[in-house]
């Protein structure tokens, strides 16, 4: 059981940075609320215990101050209906208006405070924006993995004002650092990785953290093929970044050296053009004509890669295999999500991350069926190449 599972907030002021940067469509409707859902089981134990919660979040990418498009305003009467009270609303994040709200609260209560990069100190890291905050509360709660590779005031910076035994991780926060920790240095072996995607440069450092600990490596995408050039191969008109081919020749040989199974895909969907309405055919990924390029894993690759997984013991997931996006190119991507979930039913423990693999997932209705999904595309990634995250280090350390 985690510390913030044990300690009790009762008459506490709970000051937790979520990550509620959710999409807004032009009316202003949250369009997917998975990462406010994702903050509930935390908001809920200290409301519980007989605490109140002041939320803060960002929102988008504000560029000049406070502009309407990127208020919390507009998840208020959501974040109500999730959480099942009434939501109060500041309309700033620090000042007197804030300072009012959160002094008032009442046990049981829940504030949200207006977009914190409203104020680029924000960003910064700004100390004395970081203590304006920190006065709001009692405690900190730090639940925004999303935000945990960035050492911005709230996330980071405010440690400094609270002493170690008022800061916490949250529920969601404890989950994605066990779930991570678990994978790189607890794995059960076989340990496949799966790393998809559209460039190698996205996924070099994850790679090489990975030639240490996995045993096998599924290399799809539109990367793939820059792998497949390096050896001299036909690749037609695929994605392929040259100046990266050495250093795929390179990452080749350092799995050789380890022990470490490179697996490639031996065939492609490939199509005449990048458009829903490609004419496409199967084709050998290492041979692919002039004019055509990969734009999914083929048959074969689907077999061959389905195979590794279900021999696996441990299962981490970063890209998509494919365009998948588009109907045409989804085959491969569903393909390793129900080999995924298979394997996880097997026994196996797996770990899905980054925003394309996690959005497959739920789009193929296998969120429930693998162990963990995580809510942090780039904070993940940074983890998996092996940096010490503010957002973790600022709680632990």
């Amino acid at each position: 059981m985690s510390r913030f599972q044990q300690h009790s907030f009762k008459g506490q002021r709970a000051l937790i940075r979520v990550d509620f940067n959710v999409p807004l469509n032009d009316q202003f409707q949250i369009t997917d609320d998975t990462r406010m859902r994702a903050a509930l089981p935390t908001i809920q134990k200290i409301l519980m215990d007989g605490g109140s919660v002041i939320l803060m979040s960002h929102l988008g990418r504000p560029k000049d101050g406070p502009t309407n498009k990127y208020s919390l305003t507009h998840l208020v009467s959501h974040l109500s209906q999730l959480i099942g009270r009434p939501v109060q609303f500041a309309d700033d994040c620090i000042g007197a208006a804030a300072q009012e709200a959160a002094a008032n609260l009442q046990p049981g209560s829940v504030l949200l405070l207006e977009n914190l990069r409203f104020y680029k100190e924000e960003e910064k890291g700004d100390a004395v924006f970081a203590e304006k905050l920190a006065k709001l509360g009692d405690v900190w709660v730090n639940d925004a993995f999303g935000t945990a590779h960035r050492a911005h005031a709230s996330t980071a910076v405010i440690a400094a004002y609270f002493s170690k035994e008022n800061r916490y991780f949250g529920l969601l926060m404890d989950g994605e650092v066990s779930s991570a920790e678990r994978v790189l240095h607890q794995s059960k072996k076989p340990f496949v990785a799966i790393i998809g995607g559209a460039k190698v440069s996205d996924k070099i450092l994850i790679i090489e953290n990975l030639l240490e600990r996995a045993t096998d490596i599924i290399i799809g995408g539109g990367m793939a093929y820059t792998f497949w050039k390096a050896q001299g191969k036909l690749i037609g008109n695929s994605l392929c970044e040259e100046d990266r081919l050495p250093l795929a020749l390179e990452l080749l040989k350092k799995a050789e050296a380890k022990g470490v199974k490179i697996h490639l895909p031996m065939d492609s969907t490939i199509a005449d053009k990048f458009a829903a309405d490609a004419t496409t055919t199967n084709c050998e990924s290492y041979g692919i004509p002039s004019g055509w390029m990969g734009l999914d894993i083929g048959v074969q690759a689907r077999a061959d890669f389905r195979a590794v997984i279900l021999m696996s013991q441990t299962i981490l997931w970063n890209g998509p295999m494919g365009v998948f996006e588009m109907e045409k190119f989804q085959a491969g991507t569903k393909a390793i999500a129900e080999a995924v979930a298979e394997a996880t039913q097997n026994g196996a423990f797996s770990l899905v991350g980054g925003g394309d693999s996690v959005a497959a997932v739920n789009q193929f209705g296998f969120n429930e069926k693998v162990s963990y999904v995580s809510t942090g595309g780039g904070a993940m990634l940074e983890y998996f190449e092996g940096k010490v995250l503010p957002g973790i280090a600022a709680v632990t350390a």
